[in-house]
């Protein structure tokens, strides 16, 4: 089987890792890119001997890691300010958690990636917690139609420190929820309990609420298209605790940054 018949199963979830680590569609698939060209220019940085994911993934580190990419990419047209708060902002704990968490290899499999051992790979997750329990407090709508799932979200993000200002089973109930709320951070499913679309609700708010957004869906194919814009942040049902927390820090984060136009 040729490297590009392994790798094609694995690049929308590539993707997705790349979009989580830098907050951004464009440079995370910028990224993704520069890994597929350095294949095609040099086969043999791709580890046959571990399985076809793990070989993807410790590819686009070594990429991520190298200063001289990152100054490429900003030439050729991606903004230059998402990379400066990448480099100062985005430790190794990052990379670590959500290969755990959300990318769902074990221990083992991310110290490959890495590059360090598995001892290593513990140390920066605790790291990662420790960076998790620092960030910003706000106002979250959850549009979530299950009830269950909605009590979940409700208690991690109080947990946190922020205040749920409702949870919202439809299209119109998420409207009316966002209505007289400052919103700061949006959970969201894709298909809510009328039939209604949580994509479109949530388009439709963006309209006039300034806040990033993580959907949770047990359907992540469909927003992972590559046809058109799709989330920086996504999360699969059933999902862990911990993920749901790590991402509504990080994608506050880089909202907070993105809004005070700081350049690092």
């Amino acid at each position: 089987m040729s490297i590009a018949q392994q790798l094609a199963p694995h690049l929308p979830y590539l993707r997705r890792y790349a979009r989580a680590l830098t907050g951004s569609q464009t440079s995370g698939d910028s990224y993704v890119v520069s890994v597929l060209e350095a294949l095609l220019a040099d086969s043999s940085i791709f580890d046959r001997a571990l399985p076809s994911r793990v070989a993807l993934y410790k590819v686009f580190d070594s990429i991520w890691r190298s200063v001289s990419i990152n100054h490429t990419l900003a030439e050729t047209g991606a903004s230059a300010d998402p990379y400066r708060r990448i480099g100062a902002l985005t430790p190794r704990s990052r990379c670590a958690f959500l290969l755990l968490a959300m990318e769902r290899f074990d221990e083992s499999e991310a110290a490959q990636i890495l590059d360090i051992d598995v001892p290593q790979v513990r140390r920066l997750i605790d790291d990662a917690g420790h960076e998790i329990a620092e960030q910003i407090a706000t106002n979250v709508l959850i549009i979530e139609d299950e009830p269950l799932i909605a009590m979940d979200l409700e208690g991690i993000m109080e947990q946190l420190g922020h205040t749920v200002v409702g949870v919202a089973r439809t299209h119109r109930e998420a409207l009316d929820l966002a209505r007289n709320s400052d919103i700061g951070l949006i959970l969201a499913d894709i298909q809510l309990a009328d039939g209604s679309s949580g994509l479109e609700a949530v388009n439709e708010l963006l309209r006039s609420v300034r806040a990033p957004v993580i959907f949770i869906t047990a359907f992540p194919e469909r927003l992972l298209t590559g046809e058109r814009a799709e989330p920086t942040y996504l999360i699969t049902k059933p999902f862990q605790p911990s993920l749901v927390s790590a991402l509504a820090s990080q994608a506050l984060f880089f909202d907070e940054k993105a809004r005070s136009g700081a350049a690092l």
